[in-house]
């Protein structure tokens, strides 16, 4: 029995997409990226969408967008959870934002409002919320706590596609949201994914920095700039810094594929994790993740306490020897990679959480079909080590 982090929603559908792609000639983004993202904003319910190469050049994108628009200026504060991916915070660096460190929750994985609440000085220009490993974050919270003090909303909801809070799609709560359409993700067009706004500004700025900074693809009536009549100026005009972050034809075609496949691997996936944490219940001295709304499960966080306290690497080489593919919890304590010397932050209090989630964490996948198999294989191995 293996036990693998993800599995592969693609049947034939997708490759025949993809084929009259490569039938067409026409590889670059193009028609069918715009079918995507047409079908994409209709089903998470805002107004556009703009597929990227990648979850990380769409954080990239809406943070870029967010400063060129006016919105963000160099050295405003952002408030972000310890516990990410290395491109949450990167884009936030690298656009010259100053980041500011606050725990986590100890069993929703998401930042702790409380303490969300504490970190919050004059200088907090925007709050950048993840929705960790499928589980939105408490919204109702964030925003009361936001409220009145001029801070943007951003959503990084690049492992959480699928996910809900009150019936509303997570990645749509804030001004902007993000998506991963990675290999291992809930939706696969490879490599992929998606910023989504209702801001018509914002949205127009972001279009002009995905491709180059150019005004080629704003429409006649943008609100950002006026276009000329004269296609062939239009065509190499550059307005905003921008960069190259265009998918590719096969990955729309691809996507349109898998959107219409999403509300049955959701499901599935939900009914995997009600199958994990049913098992997991007779394991002592662990927990798992506590859901907040209705999350889409990308993974199974597995967190060792008790008796089981430091003995994370034992358990991670037992899994590994049985053939159960083992991560750490997304980076865990962010502020304890060495990339951070490089970064412009400062940290909230103490990361008690984050440290425990660094040290005695880990997660394994959770798939697109029915893995309730895996799960007893790695309940039989637990029950050995443990």
């Amino acid at each position: 029995m293996k036990y693998r982090l993800s599995d592969d929603t693609w049947d034939s559908k997708e490759f025949d997409a993809i084929q009259r792609v490569l039938s067409s000639g026409k590889f670059s983004m193009g028609e069918r990226v715009a079918e995507f993202e047409k079908s994409f904003a209709e089903k998470f319910g805002v107004k556009y969408a703009l597929m990227v190469s990648s979850g990380s050049a769409a954080n990239l994108l809406a943070v870029a967008g967010l400063v060129y628009s006016g919105r963000l200026k160099k050295g405003d504060e952002v408030i972000v959870p310890a516990v990410s991916w290395s491109t949450t915070y990167f884009p936030l660096y690298q656009m010259g934002l100053k980041l500011r460190f606050a725990d986590i929750d100890k069993d929703t994985l998401n930042i702790d409002v409380y303490k969300l609440k504490e970190a919050i000085t004059e200088n907090t220009r925007l709050v950048c919320l993840v929705n960790l490993l499928g589980n939105p974050n408490d919204f109702d919270s964030v925003k009361q706590i936001c409220a009145d003090k001029n801070i943007i909303i951003m959503e990084d909801n690049c492992e959480s596609l699928g996910a809900e809070y009150n019936g509303k799609k997570a990645g749509t709560f804030g001004l902007v949201g993000t998506y991963s359409t990675f290999y291992s993700h809930h939706l696969c067009t490879m490599e992929g994914g998606v910023v989504v706004t209702n801001d018509e500004e914002l949205y127009h700025y972001m279009l002009c920095i995905r491709a180059h900074g150019w005004t080629r693809n704003l429409p006649k009536d943008s609100k950002i700039y006026a276009k000329g009549e004269n296609p062939f100026y239009e065509s190499f005009n550059f307005i905003v810094p921008g960069f190259n972050l265009r998918p590719l034809e096969i990955e729309g075609a691809a996507g349109t594929q898998q959107l219409a496949k999403m509300d049955g691997i959701i499901a599935q996936r939900r009914e995997n994790a009600r199958y994990f944490k049913e098992k997991m219940q007779d394991i002592p001295d662990l927990r798992t993740q506590k859901e907040t709304g209705n999350s889409s499960w990308f993974g199974f966080a597995i967190i060792l306490e008790g008796k089981n306290l430091g003995r994370r690497d034992e358990v991670v080489k037992q899994l590994a020897e049985n053939e159960i593919e083992v991560r750490p919890i997304v980076a865990g304590n962010f502020t304890r990679n060495k990339v951070i010397e490089y970064m412009d932050y400062t940290v909230s209090g103490e990361l008690t959480a984050a440290d425990d989630i660094h040290d005695n964490g880990f997660f394994v996948g959770n798939h697109s079909k029915n893995n309730f198999a895996e799960i007893d294989h790695l309940v039989k191995t637990l029950k050995s080590v443990l």
